[in-house]
């Protein structure tokens, strides 16, 4: 394979061949006249062409020249249009920042801040993908994603990881599907005996929820009977607010179902150890400014 011109090379024609002159051109590019004949020549040898000839006037450029500047005008025209482009995203903030959440946790914590964030940054551009903490997790290491809004794994696996809160799961009921219950058993279940007896509803097994709260029930020898699988927190909030069994839930997304009865929160003898949820990121990657903006905005209004 033959060596390729360098870009200086294509550089020196396109400005001999838009001025049609050598000493115009040496001037325009601070080169002397001998410098800008020696490298077109080089070029030349290079394609095995002549790429001008010389007239009383300067030079003109032969069927070959004119072949080759209607490649090398596009080009440096489109290398004049990134610079431009670059300047101007520099100088306005333009970027594209990619997040990962779950639906939950984009409805109530990330877009909150989104709405801000883009208040002050309206150039940025986001992207967001809505699946599991173990899905997002997936995505930060294949850096298909820039950040991942989850709840803290027991191994981050490289990541890093910026709380911005704790999050509580709690066992919540209607007083109608308690009522109910009553009546089925000729009792209420107290504490944790109610869970072997109710329709226990429950994040789906590859939600790293669902893995907590199966250690928390493992861990104290709670039995459980009828399970109903979501596949969603929203969706197991609506479930349980309907009144067919007992939803393990996050408190601060049913707030205003406890305060107004619509949900009641069930006593457990052992309350369930609160968990961190934040931003995640790798280590180990340079991240774009943009992004760092945007992390560095997380840490400040938390």
């Amino acid at each position: 394979m033959e060596p390729q011109a360098s870009l200086t090379s294509y550089q020196i024609f396109n400005k001999v061949a838009e001025t049609g002159n050598i000493s115009q051109a040496a001037k325009e590019l601070f080169i002397s006249q001998p410098a800008i004949s020696k490298s077109i020549q080089r070029l030349e040898a290079s394609l095995h062409t002549v790429l001008f000839t010389r007239t009383s006037r300067g030079v003109t450029l032969t069927e070959e020249g004119k072949l080759l500047y209607s490649y090398t005008q596009d080009a440096f025209r489109a290398l004049g249009e990134g610079e431009t482009a670059v300047r101007q995203a520099s100088r306005l903030g333009i970027g594209h920042i990619r997040i990962g959440a779950s639906a939950t946790l984009c409805k109530h914590l990330l877009l909150p801040y989104l709405k801000d964030f883009a208040a002050l940054h309206p150039h940025i551009r986001f992207t967001i993908l809505c699946q599991s903490t173990f899905q997002t997790i997936e995505l930060l290491l294949s850096q298909k994603i820039d950040i991942g809004l989850i709840g803290k794994p027991e191994n981050l696996k490289g990541l890093a990881f910026q709380s911005v809160g704790e999050i509580e799961d709690i066992f919540v009921a209607t007083s109608a599907y308690l009522e109910n219950l009553k009546l089925r058993e000729g009792y209420l279940p107290e504490n944790n005996e109610i869970f072997s007896t109710g329709n226990l509803m429950l994040l789906d097994e590859k939600n790293i929820t669902r893995i907590y709260i199966n250690n928390y029930l493992a861990g104290h020898n709670i039995r459980t009977g009828q399970i109903l699988e979501v596949n969603s927190m929203d969706l197991l909030i609506e479930f349980a607010r309907t009144g067919i069994g007992i939803g393990c839930v996050i408190r601060e997304f049913v707030q205003e179902d406890l305060r107004s009865g619509q949900l009641l929160l069930l006593p457990l003898t052992f309350s369930i150890p609160k968990r961190e949820v934040g931003f995640s990121y790798l280590k180990n990657r340079d991240l774009p400014v943009h992004v760092q903006k945007f992390i560095e905005f997380v840490s400040i209004t938390r």
